[in-house]
């Protein structure tokens, strides 16, 4: 049973990872119903933001209704918001309420289930068994790209009938999949796990602990350099000389790195533990993003693309096991959604400042070598404050 568990909860995050697709839907949205680059990257940032804030109560209405009914939940409210943004007329207000609100929302309720129920079932793999779970959403931009390339530009539908497609066929897809999440069976080593999991209150130490708060800021900077790549990396892609089907090849590259990272990371974690990891994974990121800076040529474009979908892949599950490690799978419900909330502000931040940036400078590198000393300055504090357990 643990495996068909992991198995649709691997579907679901794969569904609700296709937003990393977005930047496939913005020289369409762009030239077809006049937003702009900004524009674009705040419908992004704010899904992920409004996902991140929702994933709080969600947390919380998890601990009382199940997973289940909380994953389906987010599985109608990610097809209500795309079958809302098909009817939108491309207007920027509705597409920021269907899809940011909405949809973001879906993914809020969705994305916690997946990722807590698996801990329950293999609760002696918990980075690896993170990885795994939230591989599929990093994963799903890679099957949605391609899904979208061929649909918008071979077939030339329109890019609101894409997002009635997604919200009906991916929607459906998703709510089987939630149904199939059960919780381990009372009187199991896993059900202690669940016990504990619905009773343990958060204290406000641990909420104030400077591992905590080195946690939520390793969060905010990562993420806050990944969503800035990730949501223009069609724009920037082609600032960067790649023509438009190699530049969708990239989003493809970058959902690949992100489900290798998601995976690759926790078992490092489960080697190293956080500390080691933390300030290992950053300062691959940051590494990999200063590919970015170099003379462009297709294979370093892609080099960079691919790394660092590795080192913001790594995000998802180093946090999440190291609140696990130093707090407890009790405290996880309560304590990894207010880490995630720096996520989603990263999110509000990164992508809509990356395109307000390149609308006024025609270049994309200041924002990287913003994102690049963010990320540093992660890596410099983790290894001097961080305590171990």
């Amino acid at each position: 049973m643990k495996w068909i568990v992991l198995g649709a909860g691997c579907l679901i995050q794969m569904i609700l990872g296709g937003i990393y697709a977005w930047s496939e839907f913005v020289p369409l949205l762009k030239s077809v119903y006049g937003l702009t680059t900004s524009q674009c990257g705040l419908i992004f940032g704010a899904t992920i933001a409004v996902f991140t804030i929702v994933m709080i109560p969600a947390g919380r209405f998890m601990q009382r209704q199940g997973t289940r009914v909380t994953a389906t939940i987010g599985a109608l409210l990610f097809a209500a918001g795309y079958v809302m943004a098909s009817l939108s007329g491309g207007d920027f207000l509705l597409l920021l309420i269907s899809l940011s609100l909405v949809t973001g929302a879906g993914i809020g309720f969705g994305y916690i289930c997946p990722l807590t129920v698996a801990m329950q079932w293999f609760p002696d793999k918990k980075g690896l068994v993170t990885g795994v779970s939230v591989a599929g959403f990093g994963a799903g931009a890679i099957l949605l790209s391609v899904v979208a390339e061929y649909l918008l530009v071979t077939r030339g539908m329109d890019v609101l009938h894409v997002f009635r497609f997604i919200g009906l066929g991916c929607g459906l897809v998703a709510v089987c999949s939630a149904l199939l999440l059960r919780e381990p069976p009372r009187g199991s080593r896993n059900a202690i796990q669940r016990t504990s999991a619905r009773r343990v209150q958060a204290p406000t130490g641990a909420l104030t602990s400077r591992n905590f708060l080195l946690l939520c800021l390793g969060m905010f900077c990562g993420t806050f350099a990944g969503l800035l790549v990730v949501g223009n990396l069609k724009p920037m892609a082609l600032s960067l000389g790649l023509g438009s089907s190699t530049a969708t090849v990239a989003i493809s590259v970058f959902a690949l790195g992100n489900a290798m990272g998601r995976i690759g990371w926790g078992q490092v974690h489960d080697r190293l533990g956080s500390r080691l990891t933390i300030f290992f994974s950053q300062a691959f990121l940051a590494l990999s993003m200063m590919l970015f800076l170099l003379p462009p040529f297709p294979a370093l474009v892609f080099a960079a693309v691919l790394l660092t979908g590795i080192g913001f892949g790594g995000c998802f599950v180093v946090y999440a096991s190291s609140v696990v490690e130093m707090f407890g799978i009790g405290l996880f419900p309560r304590l990894y959604p207010i880490c995630f909330l720096w996520y989603g502000l990263a999110a509000l931040i990164g992508p809509s400042l990356g395109g307000i940036i390149a609308d006024a400078t025609g270049s994309y590198r200041i924002s990287i070598v913003m994102s690049v000393l963010f990320v540093l300055t992660t890596v410099l504090l983790t290894w001097i404050l961080f305590q171990r357990k």
